[in-house]
């Protein structure tokens, strides 16, 4: 059932110490379960202590970034797009476009066959990219092209641990440093597998990022902060991508909440498609994303100018919080 972009099968995933059974729920759930001997055991909870720190990154392209924005008193704007979507060079025309859009910060899809957080939209999304023939080595292969042209505007891949896994953590981490990546956000890894990715990434030189939800509370916070760099990514809604809009009234708490124990910069996403959702969640945090949003613009079959058109105007809306 576990599968990487190239789709070779893989045995088990190492978060899971015998047969791994798969249960999908509202992304910030926590909680895990391995199979037993003809039963479902139940992880206890881990203590809420901070791990060993580890030394964080030099200053990172994305470190750059938010000093530059705090030097004008400006929010960020960050986008999302599918690797390979429609088609390998639609998506690096569009990648190449986005920063004269006026986006800050690059979220660069890893497509994979699972994504259990995301909803319809960046679902089709990756599935139109595997079809296409897009696999993790063509994602790096994209990155590489992209810094031909542009070596300061930060990149951050996006997805699930499975292809990473698949292709050795070791070598991908090389080859994501090599060629230009700046940071990861692998969202099916807690912080209980730091091990796994997260220290490892950081020792390399990339930012972790991490993401905080609504059902992040204040025992569980400390735990998800622990190791993450970069920023913070808030998800504004329970549930999937797409799944519902972002409400400023309701995240400029939350955001207050996480501020209040971390430096980082944080950054709100899932459920902002237009410029003035861009502007509101952005006044309340230090930025925001917009993905399905622009996925959706690709599907319809939109032109690269008129995408870039589109991103224009919530990089516009963003940048006027």
């Amino acid at each position: 059932h576990l599968k990487s972009h190239d789709l070779a099968p893989l045995p088990c995933l190492p978060a899971f110490r015998r047969h791994p059974v798969w249960v999908q729920a509202p992304l910030g759930v926590h909680f895990g379960v391995v199979c037993g001997m003809g039963g479902i055991d139940f992880l206890p909870p881990m203590p809420q202590t901070a791990q060993n720190p580890t030394e964080a990154p030099g200053m990172s392209r994305i470190d750059d970034k938010f000093a530059a924005l705090r030097a004008v008193g400006r929010k960020a704007f960050v986008s999302y797009i599918m690797a390979g979507d429609r088609d390998y060079d639609t998506s690096l025309a569009v990648m190449q476009g986005l920063p004269g859009a006026g986006v800050d910060i690059i979220e660069l899809g890893m497509p994979f066959t699972d994504p259990m957080a995301d909803g319809g939209t960046i679902q089709l999304a990756g599935q139109r990219a595997l079809e296409g023939g897009q696999t993790l080595v063509r994602t790096l292969d994209m990155v590489r092209s992209f810094r031909k042209t542009d070596t300061t505007t930060p990149i951050v891949f996006m997805g699930y641990y499975n292809p990473i896994y698949s292709r050795g953590v070791t070598r991908f981490l090389a080859d994501a440093k090599e060629a230009g990546v700046d940071g990861l956000i692998v969202v099916d890894l807690p912080p209980e597998e730091d091990t796994e990715l997260c220290l490892p990434a950081q020792a390399a030189g990339l930012n972790f990022i991490r993401l905080a939800t609504p059902t992040t509370d204040d025992k569980r916070l400390p735990k998800v902060l622990s190791n993450t760099s970069g920023f913070v990514y808030y998800v504004s809604i329970t549930g999937i991508t797409g799944a519902a809009a972002a409400q400023a009234g309701d995240v400029g708490p939350e955001v207050a909440r996480i501020k209040a124990q971390t430096d980082l910069p944080i950054i709100v996403g899932f459920g902002i498609t237009t410029p003035e959702a861009a502007r509101d969640i952005a006044r309340v945090a230090d930025g925001c994303v917009v993905g399905s949003a622009i996925v959706a613009k690709i599907a319809q079959g939109a032109s690269v100018d008129e995408v870039l058109a589109f991103v224009a105007g919530l990089a516009e809306g963003a940048h006027s919080a």
